[in-house]
């Protein structure tokens, strides 16, 4: 009978990899997304700022398991080029960089109005432009800013990386669930050691990250301005 040890071992081992790079590229695409809809919010006139918040409000309302079977299923074709295999652990990526970059919009969104806008003046009156003052002095801070509530999009993005073992790909949730089918007996604690490998990798990232980084900025006095 297998023991705790190999229980553990087994999971990591079989799920780890595909949970942390389904994770970082659903984090990538949508930190992309993200600043690329928080500048139309800020600076894109109305139109351009509608269209974000729309996207974020379609985006944030639907659940991450009904985006991956739409990429999935409803309209598998958008991978095409890809094998079975592939077009479903690409139809994730999707799924969670899109609901990501409705979530991370709103943080640097309120990262950006949060700079103090007597930064932007100076650097124009320094002879900068708007894009060299945004690019040297407002995206920096911005993004410092915006690395505590960064930090728990990571653990919500981490945690619904666990819908891939719907559409079979492997990662911490399938391996277990796989385990727990060999050895019925073993489903609670299989399920148990799976709770607290997640909990690992969410809460010393959300608890050291953020509050180091949050009072770090109290230090620097950062902020200011409204969302």
């Amino acid at each position: 009978m297998p023991t705790l040890a190999e229980i553990l071992i087994y999971i990591v081992e079989k799920g780890l990899f595909g949970t942390l790079i389904l994770t970082l590229l659903g984090l990538l695409v949508g930190f992309v997304l993200g600043i690329l809809l928080a500048l139309m919010r800020v600076y894109g006139g109305i139109e351009l700022s509608w269209a974000a918040s729309g996207y974020e409000k379609i985006f944030r309302g639907i659940p991450v398991l009904v985006l991956i079977y739409i990429f999935a299923y409803g309209i598998p074709s958008i991978f095409w080029y890809l094998d079975s295999d592939q077009a479903r652990f690409a139809s994730i990526t999707l799924a969670l960089g899109l609901r990501s970059g409705a979530y991370q919009s709103q943080i640097f969104r309120g990262a950006i109005l949060s700079v103090n806008p007597g930064q932007t003046e100076a650097a124009r009156a320094l002879g900068m432009s708007g894009v060299q003052s945004f690019r040297h002095v407002i995206l920096p801070q911005a993004l410092r800013l915006a690395v505590p509530s960064w930090s728990n999009e990571y653990a919500v993005v981490i945690k619904d990386s666990s819908f891939a073992y719907a559409v079979g790909i492997v990662e911490l949730t399938k391996a277990a669930y796989d385990f727990s089918r060999a050895f019925a007996e073993f489903w609670t604690l299989a399920l148990g050691i799976l709770a607290i490998i997640y909990f690992l990798l969410t809460y010393p990232v959300t608890k050291i990250v953020g509050e180091r980084q949050t009072k770090k900025l109290k230090k620097l006095g950062m902020g200011g301005g409204s969302v």
